[in-house]
């Protein structure tokens, strides 16, 4: 059981947008054509972030969703279809058909996927507002190297859940 991992070199960069829901720019249908789950992109060399992956491949069961790593060329074209730059590494984004979401609401609406407690969490927390959610979801995505960590090398793959990883 080995993971495959991307080597990544400093100096990706970390524009963000304000907005949490954006129109896809792109068709990028090749990436739903044959397989409607949505796509979790993620920081692929952030400890936490990957962390969080193996946190939502294990409360996702049936396998709702799939994951790309942000910093892969799949990562990048979903970024560019989800009308962000494909440099762009500030926040974890899920792409679905119609739509992509970042910031606190991908994380809620990930959250509401998952098993149970986690779709009443993200009902609770959803009440807060919107601007609150993201100055929250901010300060750990810009600390998220100095208080967890990263690695030389970007998570693509996991043999384990082969089709949960988009290449």
């Amino acid at each position: 059981m080995s993971i495959v991992m991307l080597q990544i070199t400093a100096g990706a960069a970390a524009t963000g947008a304000a907005d949490t829901r954006h129109q896809p720019q792109q068709s990028g249908d090749e990436f739903f054509a044959t397989d409607q789950r949505p796509i979790i992109l993620f920081d692929g060399v952030c400890n936490l972030c990957n962390g969080g992956v193996n946190f939502m491949l294990a409360w996702d069961r049936e396998g709702r969703f799939r994951f790309a790593a942000l910093q892969s060329d799949t990562g990048r074209a979903l970024l560019r279809r989800a009308g962000r730059s494909p440099d762009d590494i500030s926040s974890i984004v899920l792409v679905e058909r119609q739509a992509a979401y970042t910031k606190s609401a991908a994380i809620l609406r990930i959250a509401a996927g998952l098993q149970a407690p986690l779709p009443l969490v993200a009902a609770a927390l959803d009440g807060f507002p919107r601007p609150f959610k993201d100055w929250f979801y901010d300060q750990v995505a810009d600390n998220r190297y100095s208080i967890f960590g990263r690695t030389s090398a970007c998570r693509l793959s996991d043999p384990r859940f082969e089709d949960r990883f988009v290449s």
